[in-house]
């Protein structure tokens, strides 16, 4: 989501208090975090059909589990539908869906929350054919009252239960399991819930743990309690580390290592935190080579693996929420890169 960056309390007051003395600019100060590290872009999608707009949001990446140097990515345009890109770029597919946020896949099967109602939410639900290729929709699950939002999946083995986390806009978790059988409707099953305080949209399973971004507070780390969740705000937005809004959050595992990324929109730029205990390593950004730079990123995905000598150490997916004159697109950037800018 693009929104204006939130002064932190200290900054409201000073700003207030210069009014009073009869000061007449009305504009925010920029906050820039900590300085990030400067990668560039290795790849770029084709832009989304919705031109003109806020439009691009999320996107996923599927693995071929007969060859895992193949992957293909699935992605959100808000206002459209989901278009299937492969690696190189290339828009090869498409289905009109509507108002579709978040996205994620397991094994072949494509989630998206479903915004087309926004008092009811729902999850669509999709077959991915990679050969086609194509996308084939399967239907829609309930998934309670409000506007869906946020999304991801819980990765299992192939053939288990999906497990999925729908993110209502007010910041309401819900985490079940989405049931697919032959000649029914998808079916959701909450099995606990969570409200985060405000709006939040980003979130990311590491085993059974959850992290969900609450846009102008940080990132909470959820355990299953019961029918709720024991939560713990694990990264505040501290405008040195994340500048508000947290939006996309991701995780890779490299070296042995696992790491959560997150989307710091406020100052376009990628906060890294070593998993289990959120141990914060750096930053970086995607800065103007042969492709521009990001900005006002929403969704981000990565993934570790070898896919071919573009990206022989895994890739890194992020929403750029400008890529002027062209319509919103997502830049594709090699994690090798990344990791070796942050010194991992």
């Amino acid at each position: 989501m693009r929104r204006t960056t939130t002064m932190p309390t200290a900054s409201i007051l000073a700003f207030t208090a210069a009014l009073l003395a009869g000061c007449t600019s009305t504009r925010a100060p920029t906050i820039t975090g900590l300085p990030p590290a400067a990668v560039a872009a290795s790849g770029e999608t084709a832009p989304v059909g919705t031109g003109r707009a806020d439009a691009a949001d999320d996107p996923a990446i599927w693995i071929d589990p007969a060859n895992p140097d193949r992957a293909l990515i699935v992605a959100t345009d808000k206002k459209a539908g989901l278009h299937l890109y492969d690696l190189s770029g290339r828009d090869i597919a498409f289905i009109a869906a509507g108002r579709v946020n978040n996205v994620d896949v397991a094994g072949n099967i494509i989630v998206a929350s479903d915004r087309n109602d926004g008092q009811n939410a729902n999850l669509a639900l999709f077959r991915l054919d990679p050969d086609a290729p194509a996308i084939t929709a399967l239907g829609r699950a309930p998934a309670g009252n409000g506007e869906a939002y946020g999304l991801c999946l819980r990765r299992g083995a192939p053939g288990a239960p999906i497990t999925a986390a729908l993110i209502v806009k007010d910041g309401t978790v819900r985490v079940g399991t989405l049931t697919l059988a032959e000649g029914t409707a998808p079916r959701f099953a909450v099995e606990w819930e969570h409200k985060v305080p405000t709006q939040s949209e980003g979130c990311v399973f590491d085993g059974d743990t959850l992290y969900v971004g609450e846009e102008d507070a940080g990132i909470w780390q959820l355990t299953r309690d019961g029918n709720g969740a024991a939560a713990r705000l694990v990264a505040p937005v501290d405008n040195q580390r994340l500048v508000a809004d947290v939006e996309g959050l991701a995780t890779i595992e490299h070296k042995g290592q696992r790491y959560l990324i997150a989307s710091s929109q406020g100052d376009n730029s990628y906060a890294v935190f070593r998993l289990p205990g959120i141990d914060y390593v750096g930053r970086f950004a995607i800065v103007a080579g042969k492709f521009v730079a990001t900005s006002e990123t929403d969704g981000i995905e990565a993934a570790a693996g070898h896919f071919g000598s573009a990206y022989p150490d895994g890739i890194f997916l992020a929403q750029d929420g400008d890529n002027g004159p062209h319509a919103q697109n997502f830049k594709i950037v090699r994690w090798d890169h990344i990791a070796a800018a942050l010194g991992l």
